[in-house]
């Protein structure tokens, strides 16, 4: 059985970035963290800004939505184009046998994305669907098993060799983690059909099949951060393995058409877990995303961008193209359109993480590597504006101008967006919520001009020579950096 592309409606939406007012009801409390070496770590993070997410599996090799077609729920951006459940996941599962992705060339897909400007990366290490892309020895449904073609391969450890790619061009890593795993029996026990995502059995009556899933997300946790390099950042999915208290699991199950009747206390003792894995990953970030406390180091906004800023740390993970995972003929966003989408987000305090997914074959679509590069080519010549920022106070002026401001001394960023049709720059810039100073330097990046500033109303404007607008470097997006001229 061979699937073409499912649609991606709901949440996935297919590369449209949605942009909110529910989000400020979704935002969570956010807990600070205080061990000082996370704390270092987690402030380099928010200096890089932009890094790259991968979701890779034998799903790929069916343009499928990654994991979620073998979960029982009644969604229609998870249905599966099958009648029976039963054979339909056994396909799905025997996907191992076929996933042979020789032109695996993680070393091309680092240098892309340093080129690109990218300074982190996080790879699914295990999705839901329980399938491992590392060395495990707590299954053998994983890439290195000798029921996977791939298995024979030299670089058949595929985290690994990611991991060392981009470690090896200076880049943070991050291990995405599913807590929740479909194919193991302590998780999905093959006595009992599941009926949602959640563990399908009753944890208080058979406490020692919880313990031993326990034990095994554990152990895999363990092997991560023991055998994969330096990992900076844990970043577990599946926020709805987590403990709850009885009031809370009434208020989700008196919910109108709420559709997980497995929902349930699920403690997989992530202290624990986070306790082990900073003793061999000191200053470890940990993304427990989506759930409120302690080991959600930044929130993690899920392909959106937040409508205001957020004061916490944060980054939205955004579809680059079809959707988490691989799909067949994917229309990817333009790089002035990824630009947009960055500013955006890093005006507001966040980093981005953008999605490229890999192919069966192991190697992202021209039209991904055609997006990088026009990312990378703007990034070369403004990306003062992005790395080692914070959110300035506005983090925008009007609809066209955004502000950062760097993170070690008095500079601004004044970065005018054009629109699409929009490809020189204007005579002048207005910025109105900036009071001016006579001592204003003003410079555009990629030019050493020295450009000219007059106070008008509550602000001031830029003055624009001709020369600057008939020879611009870059489009999309133009950034003038404001400083005090300490030699007046």
């Amino acid at each position: 059985m061979h699937f073409k592309l499912l649609f991606y409606v709901a949440v996935f939406m297919a590369a449209v970035i949605i942009n909110v007012d529910m989000w400020a009801s979704e935002t969570q409390k956010y807990y600070p963290e205080t061990d000082p070496q996370v704390l270092r770590k987690l402030d380099k993070w928010q200096d890089i800004k932009f890094g790259l997410l991968m979701h890779w599996g034998p799903y790929s090799q069916w343009g499928v939505v990654e994991s979620w077609s073998i979960c029982p729920e009644d969604e229609d951006w998870c249905r599966r184009k099958s009648d029976n459940y039963v054979e339909y996941v056994k396909e799905y599962e025997n996907l191992k046998t076929t996933f042979n992705p020789t032109k695996f060339d993680p070393e091309k897909w680092a240098w892309a994305a340093d080129d690109a400007g990218m300074k982190y990366v996080v790879f699914t290490t295990k999705h839901h669907d329980g399938f491992c892309m590392f060395d495990t020895k707590t299954t053998d449904y994983k890439i290195t098993d000798s029921g996977c073609p791939f298995s024979t391969h030299p670089k058949s450890n595929i985290t690994r060799e990611i991991f060392d790619a981009f470690r090896r061009r200076g880049f943070m890593i991050g291990a995405y983690f599913s807590k929740p795993d479909w194919h193991c029996p302590y998780y999905w026990w093959p006595n009992f059909p599941p009926a949602d995502r959640n563990v399908n059995y009753n944890i208080s009556k058979y406490r020692d099949r919880w313990e031993n899933f326990i034990r095994y997300t554990h152990d895999q946790v363990d092997e991560l951060m023991t055998d994969y390099g330096t990992i900076d950042v844990l970043w577990l999915d599946g926020g709805w393995v987590q403990p709850y208290t009885d009031e809370k699991l009434r208020e989700y199950k008196n919910m109108i058409d709420f559709k997980q009747p497995n929902l349930q206390s699920q403690d997989i003792r992530l202290g624990e877990i986070v306790e082990k894995a900073r003793e061999k990953q000191p200053g470890l970030i940990v993304v427990d995303r989506a759930v409120e406390g302690r080991y959600q180091n930044y929130l993690t906004p899920e392909n959106m961008i937040p409508k205001e800023p957020i004061k916490d740390p944060w980054e939205s993970n955004i579809i680059s193209g079809g959707g988490y995972s691989y799909a067949f003929n994917a229309k990817y966003m333009s790089g002035a359109r990824v630009i947009r989408i960055l500013i955006d987000i890093v005006a507001k305090g966040g980093n981005l993480l953008l999605n490229i997914a890999p192919s069966p074959a192991g190697e992202f679509d021209a039209d991904a590597y055609k997006m990088l590069q026009g990312v990378g080519e703007w990034m070369k010549v403004n990306g003062e504006c992005i790395y080692e920022t914070r959110a300035h106070e506005p983090y925008r002026d009007n609809r066209k101008l955004y502000f950062t401001k760097s993170k070690h001394g008095s500079a601004v960023y004044a970065i005018y967006i054009a629109d699409e049709d929009e490809k020189t720059l204007p005579q002048e810039i207005f910025v109105t919520s900036i009071k001016w100073s006579p001592e204003f330097k003003t410079q555009m990046l990629g030019s050493d001009d020295v450009l000219i500033t007059q106070p008008l109303g509550t602000g001031f404007k830029i003055i624009v020579p001709e020369k600057i607008q008939r020879n611009a470097q870059t489009r999309t997006a133009w950034v003038f950096k404001i400083t005090i001229d300490a030699g007046q």
